[in-house]
């Protein structure tokens, strides 16, 4: 039975809402209607909305664009939330669709309301839920699926919707850490460079002017400040295109297999922040293999969904090169070693996984104190570019204060002077 969502006035007139199952729009309005609730708008899932009361050919309700649910958008943190919920009511021994159900019905967000409701309609149907979630792998990924399918197969579908909730709880915590930990220092520098273009585009042409009745020479600070503000202020119609079009030459060049690769190689090497992207890469293979192979889902197969989430051609290439040689027989620790792309102790602590049989326990280990490094090194230098950047705002800040005072209090002592 489709899922509705629709918009109404009460008796009372008040603006009413929710979602409910129903044949069609013509019953659901009726049914609404028995119920004291005048329909103004109707949307199916994964179909545009439609306003009751205008009809096309077919008797179809009218389509309108729903601008809310273009920006309602569906996050890993909603995603994670959404398994918990889920993983607790299969061990509560719910049904599957009664937990999908329950599901619908707890989520605030519309989008994800409507394709859980798609959902369960197919696992109503006789659909298994891993097929059901592909149909919408634009928010469920492979490693997510194939987990689920693993979960579904085993009949450990509880213990596998913890794991997958697990993994993307971490995923979603270092991430907000990086994130935070940048904030301050972006802001800094934003407002850092939108107080010099105030100051050269309004405050110093005016100065300028000024300056150039008094007759005389300038300090050597005035004359270059005005000297940047004339070349801006003539040249700004030339800058900012060839600006813009040099960030969307290098995004179409780094879209390209080739740009792709030196990208990401030059994000691995580049000071400072090359170790931190590899840290966190390796963090997340280490982490999302182990989730994998402690789910139950075969090595081959969890090695090809690794390579898509370290977000790296040159580590997918590295762990396209190991599941050669694992299919072939070899371990997995050598090829990786071999490459000198992974950390010495990610490798050491593969081997005595696979000599001891605890690999998913190494793997989690590994990437736990990975995680912690990350932390570590995002908190240092966070705590350096802090006074870095207020140096620089304060150097820029000073530089113009004294740019522009210095001609005045030249005019001053050669007032007082006569």
């Amino acid at each position: 039975m489709p899922l509705f969502e629709y918009k109404g006035v009460s008796a009372r007139g008040k603006q009413v809402g929710g979602v409910a199952e129903a044949d069609g729009v013509a019953e659901l309005t009726a049914r609404l209607k028995r119920d004291g609730i005048y329909v103004t708008k109707v949307t199916e899932a994964g179909a545009k909305n439609a306003r009751v009361g205008k009809k096309t050919e077919g008797s179809v309700l009218a389509r309108e664009v729903d601008l809310a649910a273009i920006f309602d958008r569906i996050t890993p943190s909603d995603i994670s939330m959404m398994t918990r919920q889920f993983a607790t009511l299969i061990r509560a021994g719910i049904p599957m669709t009664d937990a999908l159900v329950a599901l619908v019905d707890q989520q605030e967000r519309k989008k994800l309301k409507m394709i859980l409701g798609q959902v369960r309609e197919k696992v109503r149907e006789g659909t298994s839920l891993a097929d059901a979630l592909n149909e919408h792998r634009r928010f469920f990924p492979d490693l997510y699926i194939n987990m689920v399918r693993v979960g579904e197969a085993s009949g450990t579908l509880d213990v596998v919707l913890e794991r997958l909730a697990d993994f993307l709880e971490s995923g979603v915590k270092l991430q907000s850490k990086v994130t935070s930990a940048m904030a301050y220092p972006l802001i800094m520098t934003g407002m850092g460079i939108g107080l010099v273009s105030l100051m050269m585009i309004f405050v110093v042409p005016q100065m300028t002017e000024m300056y150039a009745d008094m007759g005389g020479q300038l300090p050597l600070p005035t004359r270059i400040l005005i000297g940047l503000s004339d070349f801006f202020r003539a040249t700004w119609f030339v800058l900012i295109p060839l600006l813009i079009g040099a960030i969307v030459f290098a995004r179409k060049w780094i879209a390209t297999p080739k740009g792709r690769v030196k990208w990401d190689a030059f994000k691995l090497k580049v000071p400072i922040f090359g170790r931190l992207n590899r840290l966190v890469a390796v963090a997340r293979f280490g982490r999302t293999l182990s989730t994998l192979l402690s789910s139950g889902v075969p090595v081959l197969t969890s090695l090809d969904i690794v390579r898509t989430i370290v977000s790296n051609e040159i580590l997918s290439k590295v762990i396209d090169d190991a599941r050669v040689a694992v299919r072939e027989g070899d371990s997995l620790a050598s090829p990786l070693r071999a490459s000198g792309q992974f950390p010495p102790m990610m490798t050491h602590m593969i081997a005595i996984g696979e000599k001891t049989g605890q690999l998913e326990s190494m793997l989690k280990n590994v990437a736990d104190s990975y995680d912690s490094e990350v932390d570590a090194k995002v908190s240092t230098l966070t705590a350096v570019l802090e006074p870095i950047l207020i140096v620089v705002m304060g150097v820029m800040v000073g530089f113009l204060v004294v740019a522009l005072l210095l001609p005045m209090l030249q005019m001053n002592q050669l007032i007082s002077g006569s």
